[in-house]
């Protein structure tokens, strides 16, 4: 007999009571009568690097796929769409459709540096995208995406303690000739077509094509006063196309090679900053906001072009099977520049100083490989091992104008390399057929150099270059049991690791080190399957403590970007996934998430906002005291939820589907001050479609953000109430065929 501690008796008895509570519901009492009601398809994952069914996955892991997916990005919308959308996620940017940064439990990274790392690892076709840059490919033509939710430090290649957000597209096949294409027509004449064709050239090697376009109008009027007399033009527009091709070559059932290229290109507006958007001691909207509108004196533009390479090699040598996995990716170039300061010196209200300044890369290159050997075997033991390498060489710099005159002031360009290496080895034992054990162990070292390359009118302060260099040892620990065929239980214990980051100096501060992070977490969790296969459901509870976080301080006094570490920082919560048919033609899912931070450092202050109302002590210093503060960007509740209903009708079914994301008040900065608190926030979409043929064919009208709510979702604290809103309501139609 197994000896279960108390802890978890309370935990196993928590998640009883939640089943039992789901199954009281009334779409459990109807999914009790609902015969005709179908079977939910499994859901395999790679959480573990291997493809599992998600109920065997010892991780608090939730997958998008499919027409969720679809409907998501239906409006055009990029990656900053997944907000939200599954619990405990969280995506934003001051930089618009480029520089997305993720948040995990809350966990995350403010830092709007060229050169910033996040604790969160976006991987795309089993390749880190490490730069912040790269993170925002756009989304089509993908078999799914997975939210891996916790420490994954063990398994996968680059700084992942809060998780890692996981990206894979469609492979080609030698099945047949197959494909879809997509097309979209919105609001602000926003266009979205993409497609992808699947071709068998023999009966060795197979190609597919993927391609996206997506264009939106500048609808923005933009004008040089405040009383809207002079009209600059129009601004918040995007034009934007990426290209992804693969090559399969499998001669043999143990031998394939699969080859990748891609490309992104975007062109358009850079964040649209306001002025004194925020009312003077609240978080509300100042009087006479208009979304439609912005008073700027400075140019306003970004453009950005990426590509790629890679090559996924396996070889099945029966008992174990070999993968060789390569990649290079690069920023080819980008800018962003805006008015930082939102207005003019007329206003809107009044603004201390104009700043008009852009953020560049000249060039990043980043080349990855991994080995790794997996086990094949009937037996109870399997395995994993392998070597990881990781080298990324970054140019980036920073220009300041004159806004009235467009005339440089200043420019400061600097590099940094970063070179890593790691080895790993993960193990898996079934102790029965109930009860199975999984330990992972991985080292890694890393070292970065960075160094000043030019500062033009800069007195740059302290040393022109530094390098770190850290090495750390990561485990985890899991155990699944199998309560019954429909209920698991799982426990995890995990650590992380993030290596030491520097961010560029500025004429007021010198380059600064943020020391390597590392967290320690447990979380525990119950996955089953309800109604006879016709619902689903996973709930864990979690806990983590990071020591040395590192936090990005920003703005404050002046338009400065500085690192520091916090000795600790709690957090706690919970996160839930439910789906479910209640009858053969309506089908449902939910989730939410309870995320709880908390910064434990009484001796880390900083400087406080230009001209808000802060609400934390003051040290003598005159400095903000952020002991006990939640992290920034990190809501404590989120909740989504979709339906659909579908009707038959002649050859095919109309139906209509919903889906909603609410997200709890956040604080934008590391202090908590009234007017830099984003309200709660509520989105919701609406379709209503037709599908014939076989589901060859779709057409259908849609909605995003149907209420049209607006929201300041971030802010620039150093000059005056300066901050920027959500997207705005789109509303279109779409045809999608399947060939």
């Amino acid at each position: 007999m197994i000896k279960i501690s108390k802890m978890h008796q309370r935990v196993l008895r928590a998640h009883g009571a939640m089943l039992a509570l789901t199954a009281m519901l009334p779409v459990g009492s109807a999914l009790a009568q609902a015969v005709a009601a179908p079977e939910l398809q499994s859901v395999t994952v790679t959480a573990q690097r291997r493809t599992e069914n998600i109920k065997e996955v010892p991780v608090s892991v939730t997958q998008i796929k499919g027409e969720k997916l679809d409907v998501l990005v239906s409006g055009g919308e990029d990656i900053r769409v997944l907000a939200g959308k599954v619990p405990s996620l969280n995506v934003e940017s001051s930089n618009g459709r480029t520089f997305p940064r993720f948040y995990i439990r809350g966990y995350g990274n403010t830092d709007f540096n060229t050169f910033a790392s996040q604790p969160v690892s976006l991987i795309y076709d089993d390749v880190v995208q490490e730069n912040p840059i790269l993170k925002g490919f756009p989304i089509f033509d993908l078999a799914g995406v997975e939210v891996l939710r916790g420490p994954q430090g063990t398994l996968f290649g680059r700084n992942t303690p809060a998780g890692v957000v996981k990206f894979e597209s469609e492979k080609p096949n030698m099945r047949k000739i197959e494909g879809y294409y997509n097309g979209t027509v919105a609001s602000h004449n926003a266009i979205n077509v993409d497609g992808a064709i699947n071709v068998p050239l023999s009966d060795q090697w197979a190609m597919r094509f993927s391609t996206l376009r997506q264009h939106r109008d500048n609808y923005v009027d933009n004008y040089a006063d405040p009383a809207f007399s002079v009209k600059r033009g129009e601004l918040d527009g995007y034009n934007e196309h990426a290209e992804r091709l693969q090559l399969l070559y499998a001669p043999s059932t143990t031998l394939s090679a699969l080859f990748n290229v891609h490309q992104r290109t975007t062109t358009g507006s850079s964040r649209l900053f306001r002025a004194n958007l925020i009312k003077k001691g609240t978080n509300d909207f100042a009087d006479g906001f208009d979304a439609d509108r912005v008073v700027t004196n400075a140019q306003n533009y970004q453009n950005l072009k990426t590509s790629g390479a890679g090559m996924r090699l396996s070889w099945d040598l029966g008992a174990v099977k070999l993968y060789s996995i390569s990649g290079f990716e690069q920023v080819n170039r980008y800018l962003s520049r805006g008015d930082i300061d939102g207005g003019t010196p007329a206003g809107p209200g009044f603004i201390p100083f104009q700043v008009e300044t852009a953020g560049g890369i000249s060039g990043v290159k980043q080349y990855t490989q991994e080995f790794r050997a997996e086990s094949k075997v009937a037996g109870p033991l399997n395995w994993q091992a392998g070597l990881y390498y990781f080298n990324e060489d970054a140019n980036g710099y920073t220009d300041n104008f004159n806004s009235t005159t467009g005339a440089q002031t200043s420019h400061l360009a600097s590099h940094q390399d970063n070179t890593a290496w790691a080895a790993f080895a993960s193990l898996n034992y079934a102790i029965s057929d109930a009860f199975t054990v999984r330990g992972g162990v991985r080292y890694t070292n890393d070292k970065k150099d960075f160094n000043t390359v030019s500062a033009v009118n800069v007195v740059q302060i302290g040393p022109g270059s530094v390098s770190t260099s850290k090495s750390k040892a990561n485990w985890d620990l899991s155990a699944t049991y199998k309560l019954n065929k429909d209920v698991n239980v799982y426990a995890r214990a995990a650590t992380g690791f993030r290596a030491p980051s520097i961010a560029a100096a500025s004429a007021s501060v010198p380059i600064t080190v943020a020391d390597a992070e590392t967290i320690v977490s447990v979380e525990a969790g119950v996955k089953a399957d309800l109604f006879e296969r016709r619902g689903r459901v996973a709930f864990s509870v979690y806990d983590f403590s990071v020591k040395n976080q590192q936090l990005t301080v920003v703005g404050g006094s002046s338009n400065v970007n500085r690192l520091i570490n916090a000795a600790k920082t709690k957090g706690r919560g919970a996160e839930l996934d439910f789906e479910a048919y209640v009858s053969s033609d309506f089908k449902v899912t939910a989730g939410g998430s309870y995320n709880f931070t908390e910064i434990n450092d009484a001796s880390l202050s900083v400087n406080k906002c230009g001209s808000c109302t802060v609400t934390d002590p003051l040290n003598a210093a005159g400095r903000v005291v952020i002991d006990g503060n939640p992290l920034p960007q990190a809501p404590r509740w989120t909740v989504n939820a979709t339906a659909r209903y579908q009707w038959p009708l002649a050859d095919g079914q109309l139906y209509v589907l919903t889906d909603w994301s609410y997200r709890s008040k956040i604080n934008f900065f590391l202090y908590e001050a009234v007017e830099f608190s984003g309200k709660p926030l509520t989105e919701g979409g609406l379709r209503l479609g037709y599908i014939w043929n076989s589901g060859k064919y779709e057409v259908a009208a849609f909605g995003r953000n149907i209420t049209d709510t607006r929201r300041i979702t971030g802010a620039i604290d150093f000059n005056n109430l300066t901050g920027f809103i959500n997207e705005p309501r789109t509303v279109g139609v779409q045809f999608k065929g399947n060939f």
